[in-house]
C-alpha cells in the first residue's frame, strides 16, 4: 500500500479509536503523547521539506553518467571518493538506492555507488544542520554522526568488493522519472520523496511518542542505564521506525534517558539499513543482494557508531 493511504488509514483509525484512546490514557499521559508527537513532527518537517527539494534537484540536474565518471572502476580510491561524495549530493534514502542502481547501470563499480548510496542521505550538509538543531550545544554528536556515517559506508563498500558477489545484482534498472522536462522530473520527484517520507516521518514521530508515554519510566530507564541493552534497543528502533534521515535526529534526541553513544547507534543504524530500505534494495538490486548487503551494512554502521561514540562521545 502507498505510503500516502497507509497514512490517511493510520488517520482515520486514530480518529475513530481516540475515545477508546482518552479512556485508556488519562489527561496528563494524553497531553503528553501529543506534545512529544507534534514537537518532532513539527521540527523535523522543514528540514524533510528542504531535503526533498534538493534531492529532487540532483535527481533532475545531475546526470549520472557525470557521477560515475568520477568512479572509475579498478580505482583504490573509488569508494572513499565515493563516500565523500555523499557530503556534496544530498538525499534522503527513498533517492539514494535507485541513484545507486543507475550508477552501476552506467558502468560506476558496485562498492562504490554503495558506499555513495550509503554516505549521501547520512552526512550531507541539510541533514548535519538538521542533527545540530536537534542536539543543541552538541557539536560532538555531529562530528560523530559525520565520521562515523562515512566510516560505515566506506567500510561497507569495501566488504562488498571483498566478500559481495556481483553477480547477485540481478534487477539493477534505473528508477523512471514522470514527466519530460527537468522542471518536471524535480516536481515528481519532491513529490514522491515528500509523501513518501512524510509518511515515515509521522509515524516514526507517534511511535516515539508512544514509547515515552506508555511504556513506564523504569522500563526505559532500566534498558538505557544497561549500555548493551541501550544499544541493541536503538538500533532495533531505528532499523524498524525507518525514518527520513532528514528527520530522525529530532526523534533520537526525544529519548533523553539514553546515552549520546546509543542515540548516535540510532542515527548511524538507521540511513544504512532499515526495513524500507531493504526492501528497496530487493526491489532494486535483487533478493540475493539484500540478503548479503544488509548484514554488512548493519555490522559497518554499528562498528562504527560505537567507535566513533567512544572516540568523541
Amino acid at each position: 500500500m502507498p505510503t500516502l493511504e497507509l497514512l490517511v488509514v493510520l488517520l482515520l483509525v486514530a480518529v475513530v479509536l481516540r475515545p477508546a484512546l482518552a479512556d485508556v490514557l488519562d489527561q496528563d499521559a494524553l497531553q503528553m503523547w501529543s506534545t512529544i508527537f507534534v514537537s518532532i513532527t513539527f521540527q523535523a518537517l522543514p528540514f524533510l521539506v528542504l531535503g526533498v527539494l534538493v534531492s529532487g534537484a540532483v535527481a533532475a540536474l545531475v546526470p549520472p553518467a557525470w557521477i560515475a565518471r568520477m568512479l572509475p572502476a579498478g580505482s583504490p580510491w573509488s569508494v572513499p571518493k565515493a563516500g565523500l561524495a555523499g557530503a556534496v549530493f544530498p538525499g534522503c534514502e527513498c533517492g539514494s538506492v535507485p541513484v545507486a542502481g543507475r550508477l552501476t547501470g552506467r558502468g560506476a563499480p558496485p562498492a562504490a555507488a554503495f558506499a555513495f548510496m550509503l554516505a549521501a542521505p547520512a552526512i550531507n550538509p541539510i541533514v548535519l544542520v538538521a542533527t545540530a538543531v536537534a542536539f543543541p550545544g552538541q557539536p560532538e554528536m555531529v562530528a560523530a554522526r559525520f565520521a562515523a556515517s562515512l566510516l560505515a559506508s566506506v567500510v561497507a563498500g569495501t566488504l562488498w568488493a571483498k566478500l559481495g558477489s556481483d553477480k547477485l545484482l540481478t534487477r539493477v534498472r534505473a528508477r523512471l522519472v514522470p514527466g519530460g522536462s527537468r522542471l518536471g522530473s524535480l516536481i515528481a520527484t519532491s513529490r514522491h520523496d515528500l509523501l513518501h517520507a512524510g509518511g515515515w516521518l509521522v509515524l516514526g514521530a507517534a511511535a516515539a511518542a508512544t514509547l515515552q508515554t506508555v511504556v513506564p519510566r523504569s522500563v526505559m530507564d532500566a534498558v538505557a542505564s544497561n549500555p548493551a541493552l541501550a544499544v541493541a534497543a536503538m538500533a532495533t528502533l531505528a532499523i524498524l521506525l525507518a525514518l527520513c534521515s532528514e528527520a530522525d535526529a529530532f526523534v533520537a534526541s526525544s529519548f533523553t534517558q539514553f546515552s549520546s553513544t546509543s542515540q548516535l547507534v540510532f542515527l548511524v543504524v538507521g540511513p544504512a539499513v532499515d526495513v524500507k530500505l531493504v526492501a528497496m534494495h530487493v526491489g532494486v538490486f535483487g533478493r540475493g543482494f539484500a540478503l548479503r548487503f544488509a548484514p554488512m551494512a548493519l555490522v559497518a554502521a554499528l562498528g562504527s557508531a560505537l567507535l566513533l561514540g567512544w572516540v568523541l562521545l
